[in-house]
């Protein structure tokens, strides 16, 4: 098996820890594989969608972020037939954003938001 080194914040590496032991991972590393895998998975599944597809895409990211959001969702109003924005708790934001459209555009659309490194959670889910 290949060793490589990875960057973690404080934060992450603190869930990471808690997430090993409340599941029962053996090792950070097995917490970083299962991540992975899960990825993968979810990615494999999105770039076999096609077609016309409703959809719901989900975002939760900081305030600050937020006019990162809104000059994404502007590239994508084609697309976008409804959006939701609500206040969590600790300067989070949740966007719910219903989606109809082609599914290159719906992919090119998640795409841009989980690249940014802005958003804390990103996911597609397809009707």
């Amino acid at each position: 098996m290949t060793i490589i080194s990875i960057s973690l914040n404080d934060k992450l590496l603190t869930e990471i820890d808690q997430l090993q032991k409340e599941l029962g991972f053996s090792g950070r590393s097995e917490v970083i594989r299962a991540g992975a895998r899960m990825l993968l998975a979810d990615n494999r599944e999105k770039e076999k969608l096609e077609g016309r597809l409703n959809s719901v895409l989900l975002l939760i990211h900081t305030q600050k972020v937020e006019d990162t959001v809104t000059a994404i969702k502007h590239e994508f109003e084609d697309i976008i037939s409804t959006q939701i924005h609500n206040h969590l708790r600790e300067d989070k934001c949740i966007e719910v954003f219903i989606l109809e459209g082609d599914a290159a555009r719906i992919k090119d659309l998640v795409r841009l938001f989980q690249t940014t490194r802005k958003m804390d959670y990103v996911k597609l889910i397809v009707a």
